[in-house]
């Protein structure tokens, strides 16, 4: 499925993979106490975020983003075909969506100049490579695809100790084929995309920009799951190697766009997703912003 912003000189498209209840709220937030969750249900449910089992409801998702000069694929979400037996709903997918998706928005593999990850779980590289005669292939064949170094280094340390499924054949099949670009924290593509550091989730987790001059859109990837960390930004997840780090740094990222009007395409948000950030009670939300 796929849904588009322009905003503008930038045209983004939202690609949704899957969608709907992920893990209980106090397993994916350790520090979420009973009673938060009691005041914040109603909003929570009426948003989408919540399930009637207290599942806090996560998307799984892309965004294509179109500048005067590059088309730029952010994440790239589950895939099809990969080991991942501690996730059934991602083990040995078979599904089209994706690829419907990336059709509904006019835009074949061919296509896309530039794979930006802004971490390396494997909901956000899966789509990286598919199989063809056995082996893994970059899914997209002309396209750059941008690994932060810090973040690199972690994961390929990681593997040496013990197998990383999704670094082995998501990440390294792409640095084989030559395809990669393992690059600083700070690192620009020409004069409307560039990487800004927002490490806690992973070491060298980057969060993506977009825009000449001025942060007109920006995909923030883990650096928040749900609304829940917008209005209480020091609940960090489980997922997160750094909690203390996370929540300093999704603050930070929260006061930084607040009532701007910089476009805030989140990664794991319930529907619609895309919105801006504002100031609500003792804390923040993420208005959505309508298609169109």
């Amino acid at each position: 499925m796929s849904h588009a912003w322009t905003i503008g000189d930038l045209t983004i498209h939202r690609i949704v993979e899957q969608e709907g209840g992920f893990l209980d709220a106090f397993d994916m937030l350790p520090d979420l106490s009973a009673e938060t969750l009691s005041v914040e249900r109603d909003w929570l449910t009426a948003a989408g975020a919540l399930t009637a089992d207290d599942r806090l409801s996560l998307a799984f998702q892309s965004y294509v983003v179109r500048t005067p000069h590059h088309v730029v694929l952010v994440d790239s979400c589950i895939g099809n075909g990969k080991h991942r037996p501690t996730r059934p709903d991602w083990h040995g997918k078979s599904d089209s969506r994706f690829m419907d998706g990336l059709a509904a928005a006019d835009l074949s593999v061919a296509e896309v100049d530039f794979v930006m990850c802004t971490h390396l779980h494997a909901d956000h590289v899966g789509w990286n490579t598919r199989q063809e005669n056995g082996r893994w292939v970059p899914t997209f064949p002309k396209a750059r695809y941008i690994f932060e170094a810090r973040e690199f280094e972690h994961w390929r340390a990681a593997d040496e100790r013990a197998p990383v499924f999704p670094f082995q054949d998501s990440v390294l099949p792409v640095v084989a084929a030559g395809r990669a670009d393992i690059v600083a924290g700070d690192h620009a593509i020409g004069d409307h995309i560039r990487l800004m550091p927002t490490p806690g989730h992973t070491p060298g987790h980057v969060s993506i920009v977009f825009g000449k001059g001025r942060d007109v859109a920006v995909a923030p990837g883990d650096l928040i799951h749900s609304p829940l960390q917008a209005l209480h930004p020091q609940l960090s997840t489980r997922f997160d190697v750094d909690k203390a780090e996370a929540a300093r740094t999704r603050r930070a990222f929260l006061e930084r766009y607040c009532d701007t009007e910089t476009l805030c395409c989140m990664a794991h948000f319930p529907s619609p997703s895309v919105g801006r950030i504002r100031s609500w009670r003792e804390g923040f939300r993420c208005a959505p912003v309508g298609e169109g």
